[in-house]
């Protein structure tokens, strides 16, 4: 009809778009329909025109399923411009759900979508100011404090693309004009996700804030972080590079490769070439003529070996050494020593061991020593296993003492985990052999040999070799039983770390901006209530970490609230079922309703999985109480 000069109506046709993307078939529809008219609409305006009309028609309720399938169907912003033309400006509906409700109020679609609807909006004049907008309420979003501490990763991650990509297509104009409200939202937005406990969101700040500030910084200095460069990274600063549609990256052709090969020996062979020449100076002749030590014959030192500091033999020795002394190969050979020393010399450490934690505690380095922080560590370690109960007193103290950093705080968590696993873990006395460790040989007895008495072990061990089994592991020799040498701690460890959470000091403040080691310290609490199973202070541990859990549940933090969670595990899989729910009925009815919230109101997808395990773990406690006889 319209070929014909006649006019008509597509509104049906749009009525009919609509219902069908709205009810679910829209992959079925739309994967026919896009192609084709993105055919159509290469070179012809009337098609273009037409499919504009079909698009406007569309009524509001069915807007967004329309808009939301070209997206996604499209196979590349310009298609997306031709098939939509400016209907996100004179379509109040399609305008909320591109520039509002994809960008801010959802985060499931692909990189690809957003690739899309942003390449969009900036293909037109008249789209461009929505690009603007976006990006000005993307970076509010991005640096609001609120949404950071509320909103999911995944969401801070969608947003982050999103910013890159509407980077990716300002034009030198535009970014001078807002140059300084990009300044002003880089600030804010890299301080809210530095102050943040995910290391993902951290790196977000950092690559984000790096971008904008290439972007606004051309000629001058430029933001630089230091994080792991892994594929997410790269995914993330390749969005930073506009690729032009439909641009394949191919192969040079063989002539021009041939071109570009050929000129490469070119400039070695000139290069090889000036070479020879450059000896060749007058000055260098001179000067060499002038030299009188070429006459002397240098020593033959290849045989010669580098005298190397002999560690110190005796703890007390070592703590001299690290104290005062300012032989620097001394120094280090004493930090690569000292755990040994410790474990080798139980009794005398015992004698210093306050001390020698002291000096571990505030030890720096003097010199670039390959893997110092461990070292160090494990030394402190050795400290704590030796001696556990002056030590671990005087390192829990220190916790909330004045004058400590945030690192050594963290240290002492570290410190404290660590050995609470070697204290709980089995010691094996003596060389244990694993039989599984070695292939049983088939032997060959010698006619007359005495050992054929031994007939049945040689039997034994021919059928073992031969024998197949499936799912049962490597047989291993159980080691001796041994005690559990935390049990007797496990108070020391604890409850020290809980008494004064609530309390800040000048320079630490848990509750406040230093919800981090908070974090922290909420899951060292809940390593040491697990390695606390079948020990006489369980019970009072338990009751104690739940009333912990119970005034800190509604922390802002995604990390404290996953330690709180954490801890909730623990108390549920080390305290026995009787006393759990004779004890501490109340807390558990009050951490069950709490739960339950977190499971259907929790932004955090990770706290959602734990809270959800948990009430799963409380039902099989109600289970086996069931199936046990009275």
């Amino acid at each position: 009809f319209i070929l014909g000069g006649l006019d008509c109506s597509i509104s049906f046709v749009s009525h009919v778009l609509g219902k069908v993307c709205v009810h679910g078939r829209q992959k079925e529809i739309l994967s026919v329909l896009v192609p084709r008219l993105a055919d159509l609409t290469k070179s012809d305006c009337i098609w273009q025109r037409m499919c504009w009309r079909l698009l406007e028609c569309v009524p509001e309720r069915w807007m967004e399923a329309v808009v939301l399938g070209f997206l996604q169907r499209a196979p590349g912003a310009d298609v997306l411009s031709r098939l939509l033309g400016n209907l996100v400006v004179k379509n109040k509906k399609a305008q909320f759900v591109v520039t509002q409700k994809m960008l801010l109020l959802q985060y499931g679609h692909s990189t690809a979508v957003l690739q899309n609807l942003l390449g969009y909006l900036s293909l037109d004049g008249l789209r461009r100011p929505l690009l603007i907008r976006v990006l000005q309420e993307l970076l509010e979003t991005w640096g609001s404090s609120s949404a950071v501490k509320h909103s999911p990763p995944e969401q801070q991650q969608y947003i982050s693309k999103a910013i890159l990509i509407c980077l990716s297509h300002l034009k030198e104009s535009e970014i001078e004009s807002c140059r300084q409200e990009l300044l002003t939202s880089m600030m804010e937005g890299v301080k809210c996700h530095l102050d943040s406990s995910l290391p993902q969101l951290r790196r977000l700040g950092m690559i984000v804030a790096e971008s904008i500030s290439s972007k606004i910084n051309t000629d001058g200095p430029v933001l630089k972080f230091q994080y792991e460069e892994d594929g997410e990274v790269r995914e993330l600063k390749s969005l930073l590079v506009q690729t032009p549609p439909f641009c394949v990256v191919s192969s040079l052709p063989d002539d021009d490769r041939n071109e570009k090969d050929a000129s490469l020996p070119l400039v070695l062979e000139g290069n090889q070439k000036s070479a020879p020449a450059a000896p060749v100076m007058p000055d260098e002749e001179s000067d060499a003529e002038l030299d009188s030590d070429d006459d002397l014959i240098p020593f033959d030192m290849s045989e010669d070996t580098e005298l190397k500091a002999k560690a110190p033999v005796y703890i007390r020795d070592c703590i001299e050494v690290l104290t005062g002394c300012e032989d620097v190969d001394r120094w280090e050979a004493t930090v690569k020593a000292l755990e040994n020393l410790i474990r080798k010399n139980p009794t005398a450490t015992r004698e210093v061991s306050v001390e020698l934690a002291k000096i571990l505690l505030h030890l720096e380095e003097k010199t670039c020593v390959e893997g110092f922080v461990e070292l160090r560590q494990r030394a402190q370690v050795a400290v704590l296993t030796t001696d556990p109960v002056p030590v671990a007193q005087y390192l829990t103290s220190q916790f909330y003492s004045l004058n400590y950093s945030l690192r050594q705080r963290m240290d002492i968590l570290d410190v404290l985990v660590l050995a609470a696993q070697e204290l709980s873990c089995p010691k094996s006395h003596g060389k244990t052999k694993h039989s599984g460790a070695q292939k049983p040989s088939i032997q060959l007895l010698p006619p007359g040999s005495e050992s054929s008495k031994d007939w049945r072990r040689i039997v034994d061990e021919r059928i073992k070799s031969k024998t197949r089994r499936f799912a049962t592991g490597q047989s291993q020799v159980e080691l001796p039983p041994s005690p559990n040498e935390f049990s007797s701690v496990a108070g020391h460890f604890f409850f020290p770390l809980l008494q004064h959470f609530d309390r800040p000091l000048t320079t630490f403040d848990l509750l406040g901006e230093d919800h981090f080691v908070l974090g922290r310290l909420v899951h060292t609490l809940a390593v040491l209530m697990y390695l606390a199973v079948n020990t006489v202070a369980v019970t009072a541990m338990g009751k104690a970490l739940l009333e912990f859990v119970w005034a800190l549940r509604f922390h802002t933090d995604s990390y404290v609230r996953q330690g709180l969670l954490s801890c909730v595990s623990s108390v549920l899989l080390s305290v026995p079922p009787a006393p759990l729910l004779e004890d501490m009925t109340e807390e558990l009815l009050e951490t069950q309703s709490w739960l339950g919230d977190v499971v259907e109101k929790d932004p955090d997808g990770d706290c959602r999985r734990l809270a959800l395990h948990n009430l799963l773990l409380m039902e099989n406690l109600k289970e086996k109480l069931k199936t046990v006889p009275s």
